[in-house]
């Protein structure tokens, strides 16, 4: 699959395990947007095996900093255990409207970092989230090394030409490999 492609699916959560015994799942969030899961009324489950299957969501609600999600046909405790890692998704096309300079992850995962000169620094493969500090994850050579989301480092971002140009502070390349 080419890099650049956008995909067709946004993930927007993951099932963890079964939850009661209605056949309800447990799913750790992948979204900004939480209440989203009130107006949809169907999903895309990719399993872990890449089979992806569209599926009725009948009711979902938060408990305890995760979603609870119930899907028509599922209701038993091993129809559940059935869908533990499988990813939540919805259509691109129905991916909410973000703020300007404001990103979806899949939009950097693939975009080349380039320093002012233009040198190449390497190439986005996730975006990492830890309390309100989003990290980049960059392949560069055999490596991997963190960048930190910031407009002081992230001077420039182009979804378009998928690049990223960049102002590393000394010495960041080395500290995280």
């Amino acid at each position: 699959m080419d890099s650049t492609a956008r995909p067709s699916y946004i993930s927007i959560a993951r099932i963890v395990r079964a939850r009661g015994n209605r056949g309800e799942v447990l799913a750790e969030l992948h979204t900004d947007y939480p209440a989203r899961f009130s107006l949809l009324h169907q999903v895309w489950l990719e399993f872990p095996d890449g089979t992806r299957e569209c599926v009725a969501l009948e009711n979902s609600w938060e408990h305890k900093g995760r979603q609870v999600l119930k899907f028509a046909g599922i209701d038993s405790i091993s129809a559940a255990e059935r869908l533990r890692g499988s990813w939540v998704q919805v259509e691109a096309s129905q991916a909410i409207s973000l703020p300007e300079n404001t990103f979806w992850d899949h939009d950097l995962v693939g975009c080349t970092l380039r320093d002012p000169q233009g040198r190449h620094l390497g190439v986005v493969t996730s975006v990492m989230r830890i309390a309100g500090n989003s990290q980049l994850v960059v392949r560069w050579e055999q490596n991997e090394y963190l960048v930190p989301m910031v407009r002081s480092i992230c001077r420039q971002i182009s979804i378009e030409r998928r690049e990223i140009l960049v102002e590393l502070p000394k010495g960041l390349m080395d500290l995280n490999q």
